[in-house]
């Protein structure tokens, strides 16, 4: 069972995993002169600003992703990088907040807009969309791209057949499915005549803020703010620069408008924003402007069985790494997909045998990363520990960057730029336990060493 010439492809979900499906069909496929036909069915317009455009997410991405898409022949062009984000700036409940840096090339972080922003902007429009030029690229390379909602799924004999609003449906011989966790279409897929089972989720919260550029520069300039917080059901939490805007995201397994009051009115996270901005927790409003929020699903379990003959799921609606770096893996798995559905066949036995062992790969790397969110809410809850934390991160300032062992390890786990298992090797490294533990020691022994560890801290930030 394998795609021939002049065979028909359609792609159901025009995000980064559909987007990148459709590129890397039509690209793979010329080299191998193979013609085919490939429709990206996508009703939102990335191009227009707020809800419509939006495709709900953070908009993270590591320096690593952005060098290998580059590779790909994705190169983001810099209008659609809307800040390089070299440092973050760690926040912890009851502690001073420190700040890692990065020297690393390969560690740096860009965040981008899924869509083209919160709202129109006054004046001349600076940025462009991420997932917007995705699917420009993809339409570069040939993929047809239609502007019409997908309303159901149904097999015409032996090939999936796609129906719009007003349409007769078209059949095709391969369909691959990258709706995400957020779109009800993921629900046609269950009923679709195969064992697939949906992801399982949990609401996470994010928010635009606009502050204006001499804003955000002042209170965050170009460091993503992370906080390790004491509040409970709280996983993660950041603050992130995007010209005009600050984001805010906030992931979790049960995250309500309480937990986001009591962040936002949070000591931390106010000395971020500017004394005069008011949070209410009813309608989301801040007095500089109206707060474009919304509470997105996010994958924290795969999916069972994504695929069938003739049908395959790719990106979120499949399987994510926990609690960061969605893209990276719309990346993978989009790739497998294409290179197996190609090359190998489109089969469930082609896809079962290719393609899931990359999905398990990640599903098995965010197993580790549940035991290293765990270890992350013991230092979230109890305050000896944090103190230990930072006291070692604000050392290392001093060393070598080789030398960084707690905020490597911090920076990948917040940013996505390694996989869970290499933080947890590092995180159990003698040389990384001895050192935790002596300063965790140190600071409870002698509390003392931590007024004198802010103040020089304060006179190096003067410096």
């Amino acid at each position: 069972m394998k795609l021939s010439d002049n065979s028909r492809v359609a792609i159901v979900g025009g995000g980064p995993a559909g987007s990148m499906a459709g590129f890397f069909l039509m690209e793979l496929s010329q080299r191998i002169d193979l013609k085919i036909q490939v429709d990206l069915y996508e009703p939102k317009d990335y191009s227009r600003f707020g809800p419509i455009g939006c495709n709900m997410c953070a908009g993270v991405i590591s320096e690593s992703l952005v060098q290998t898409l580059a590779a790909e022949g994705i190169e983001l062009p810099s209008k659609v990088v809307q800040r390089g984000v070299e440092s973050y700036v760690l926040h912890t409940s009851g502690c001073q907040s420190v700040t890692i840096d990065t020297r690393a090339e390969e560690m740096r972080i860009a965040t981008v807009y899924r869509g083209s922003g919160p709202q129109e902007p006054m004046g001349k429009l600076n940025w462009r969309s991420f997932d917007g030029y995705l699917q420009e690229l993809a339409q570069q390379h040939g993929v047809r791209i239609i502007r019409q909602r997908v309303i159901d799924l149904k097999w015409n004999h032996d090939r999936p057949e796609v129906i719009c609003r007003g349409d007769s449906g078209e059949v095709y011989d391969l369909l691959i499915g990258a709706v995400g966790v957020n779109s009800s279409l993921l629900k046609k897929f269950e009923t679709f005549g195969f064992s697939f089972q949906s992801p399982g989720t949990s609401k996470g919260f994010l928010s635009e803020i606009h502050l204006g550029e001499e804003q955000v520069q002042k209170y965050l300039g170009s460091s993503m703010h992370i906080f390790l917080l004491d509040i409970p059901g709280l996983k993660f939490a950041a603050l992130i620069p995007k010209v005009e805007y600050v984001t805010i995201c906030l992931l979790g397994e049960q995250i309500d408008r309480q937990l986001v009051e009591r962040f936002m009115c949070s000591d931390e996270v106010r000395q971020c924003f500017p004394p005069e901005m008011k949070w209410e927790a009813d309608d989301h409003h801040c007095e500089l402007g109206q707060a474009c929020h919304c509470g997105p699903k996010l994958n924290l379990k795969p999916a069972k069985h994504p695929y069938a003959d003739r049908v395959v799921l790719v990106g979120d609606s499949v399987v994510s790494r926990l609690y960061k770096d969605g893209i990276g893996a719309a990346y993978i798995t989009a790739k497998a997909s294409v290179v197996t559905a190609l090359f190998l066949g489109v089969s469930a036995h082609d896809f079962e045998k290719h393609y899931q062992p990359v999905v398990q790969r990640i599903a098995r790397d965010n197993i580790i990363g549940g035991f290293v969110f765990f270890a992350t809410a013991l230092y979230q809850k109890f305050r000896f520990l944090r103190r230990g934390m930072v006291y070692m991160v604000r050392q290392e300032r001093s060393l070598p960057t080789v030398r960084h062992l707690m905020s490597r390890v911090l920076w990948d786990t917040f940013t996505g730029s390694a996989s869970y298992k290499e933080i947890l090797l590092r995180a159990l490294h003698p040389v990384f336990l001895f050192k935790i533990i002596f300063s965790t020691l140190l600071t409870v022994l002698r509390p003392s060493i931590i007024r004198v560890n802010e103040q020089q801290r304060e006179r190096d930030d003067h410096e």
